[in-house]
Parts: C-alpha cells; sequence; structure tokens
C-alpha cells in the first residue's frame, strides 16, 4: 500500500519491438515496415491500465510511429496524458550529425503537434543517447523550443550515462544561456555505485523485490520524486522474435516479458505517479550546471555541485 507520498513520473516511450537499439544491426530503418506493427494494441492495453489506476503519466512518442498511427496519438492525447517527443528514427544521437539531429528533432515536433494540437516541450533521446560525447543536442533541443528533457543517466553503460551526474532534477544552461529543466532517469547508491532502477530491462532482469527497494531507496524514503519508463514492447511476450540477433540482444529484450505487465500493476499499487510536470511541479529545482560542467569529469561535477551547496549555506 503506498502511503501520502511525493509524486513520481511514470513515462512510456512509444516505439515497436523491431525499433530497439538493440536490433539495430539487424533490422534497418527501411525495413521497419516489413515487420507486422504491434505498438497500437500494446500502448492501449498501457492506456487501460493507466486509466483503471486513474493516473496521467507521460508519453514519448517516436515521429515515425505518430506518422503512421495520429489515431493513437489523439487518443493517448484525448485521455489526458502528457505528449513529448522520443525524436523520429530512434537513432543513437552520438552517432546523427547535429544537422540530422535537427532536422530529424524538428520534423517529431512538428509533427506531434500537429496532431494534438497542442505545443510539445518535452523530449527523450533514444537509448538515453545524450552522453559526453553528444551535450551539443541540449542546444538543439533549447533551439527548437523544449523546455525540459529526460534523456540522461547518472550511471556507467556501454551505450548511454553521464557518470556523476545529478540524481534528481537540475537546471542545464546551454551554450547560449539558455535554461533546459533535466529530468535524469532514476539510479540508486549502493555501496557507493549508481545502480540502475529506473524501468526497462532492468525492471524485468531484477526481481520485483529488488526493483522496489531500489527504487524506494532512490527515493529517499519518498522524500525526493523519482522518474520510471518502460515500452509498450515490453509487455508483449507473443511479439515475433528477431532472427540473427546476438544473443545479448535477445536476452536484454525477451527476458520476462511475461512478467512485466504484472510487475508493472504492482508498482503503481506501491508507488504514487503522475506525469514528468506534475513531479516537476513538486519539487523546488535548486541545482544548475552548464555544458561545460556536464563534459568535465564526475569529480569536477561533483565539487561544482559541493561550491554551490556551499554557497547556499553561506546566505
Amino acid at each position: 500500500m503506498k502511503a501520502n507520498t511525493v509524486t513520481h513520473a511514470m513515462t512510456v516511450d512509444v516505439e515497436d519491438y523491431y525499433q530497439v537499439a538493440a536490433f539495430a544491426n539487424v533490422i534497418k530503418p527501411a525495413e521497419w515496415t516489413q515487420w507486422p506493427s504491434r505498438v497500437e494494441e500494446n500502448t492501449d492495453k498501457l492506456l487501460q491500465l493507466f486509466d483503471d489506476a486513474g493516473i496521467k503519466i507521460t508519453f514519448f512518442i517516436l515521429g515515425w510511429v505518430a506518422e503512421r498511427h495520429p489515431e493513437l496519438v489523439k487518443r493517448i492525447h484525448a485521455q489526458g496524458h502528457e505528449i513529448a517527443s522520443h525524436g523520429y528514427s530512434h537513432q543513437l544521437i552520438y552517432k546523427q550529425t547535429p544537422d540530422v539531429f535537427r532536422d530529424e528533432t524538428a520534423r517529431s515536433k512538428q509533427i506531434l503537434e500537429g496532431i494534438i494540437n497542442t505545443p510539445v516541450t518535452g523530449y527523450r533521446a533514444a537509448s538515453y543517447s545524450i552522453t559526453r560525447k553528444s551535450l551539443w543536442a541540449l542546444d538543439i533541443l533549447a533551439e527548437l523550443g523544449f523546455t525540459w528533457d529526460s534523456s540522461i543517466f547518472p550511471t556507467r553503460h556501454d551505450n548511454y550515462g553521464i557518470p556523476g551526474s545529478p540524481e534528481t532534477p537540475y537546471t542545464i544552461i546551454t551554450s547560449k544561456g539558455v535554461r533546459l529543466t533535466e529530468f535524469p532517469l532514476t539510479t540508486a547508491k549502493v555501496l557507493g555505485q549508481a545502480i540502475p532502477a529506473a524501468g526497462g530491462g532492468y525492471f524485468r532482469q531484477y526481481p520485483y523485490a529488488l526493483s522496489r527497494w531500489l527504487f524506494e531507496r532512490a527515493s529517499l524514503n519518498q522524500t525526493k520524486p523519482q522518474i520510471f519508463y518502460l515500452h509498450p514492447w515490453e509487455i508483449d511476450p507473443d511479439q515475433p522474435r528477431i532472427p540473427n540477433a546476438s544473443w545479448f540482444s535477445r536476452f536484454r529484450h525477451y527476458t520476462n516479458l511475461k512478467r512485466c505487465l504484472p510487475r508493472l500493476e504492482r508498482m503503481i499499487d506501491d508507488f504514487q505517479f503522475g506525469t514528468i510536470s506534475q513531479s516537476l511541479g513538486s519539487v523546488a529545482i535548486s541545482q544548475t550546471l552548464t555544458l561545460q560542467d556536464l563534459a568535465g569529469s564526475p569529480e569536477n561535477i561533483e565539487s561544482t555541485k559541493l561550491a554551490m551547496d556551499s554557497g547556499r549555506r553561506d546566505k
């Protein structure tokens, strides 16, 4: 049973099973239309779950999906959920040029706004691929009119992450002096290490009791809002299997698909969730970093944080 606690952010990255980075080496974007789409059916199941629970959440929708399933986008919006951009083609940002990223992100924003007739101001990168190699993307997001982002994972991983970056919402000052709010993905400190606890594959691979414990630990006993994510394909054990994928990619993608939906139901029962905007509205954001701060070493980020904390205490 959940008590009267902070509001965490529940998020869904709306993409299909054949679009994930784990299968990028065996399925190219030009081949996506050759695979049967299951994103609409799976997302509708999640919409029913959230409606039954009486909560509104944030959906990060891939532009490619929105273009082909505009009625799905309209249903999500009509039910009162928050809509944000997940880019257009689900490519890793640090493998794109700034011009390609700008064009694709602008296209995705335009598609979504054209469908719901409402400004789209939030963004999440494919596979959390805003890293120290692609901080320039934050400048472009600000140029395009985004005001908040949820792409930075404050952990170390082979494909993403900015180790040492803040673990709670903070402000980023871009190169041109524009402010963006960053809501980082959830990690819990265990023996000094930042352990991912935000959902997705971790949620399927960890036992539920461990996921719950890590999320609770990250929230400092329900005093700091955290963020949870998953994908519609993660509740779909009957999805087609991708041939020629590596054993590791298959492990990451297919592990415990049958258990994800029941676990999600328990998660919603155990914690209080809302949209990212609702969650951000419940906290006072006091930490500010520049792109130069984020580009530095974890030690430099930590020294910046300590200096800011000291300055606040001295006032």
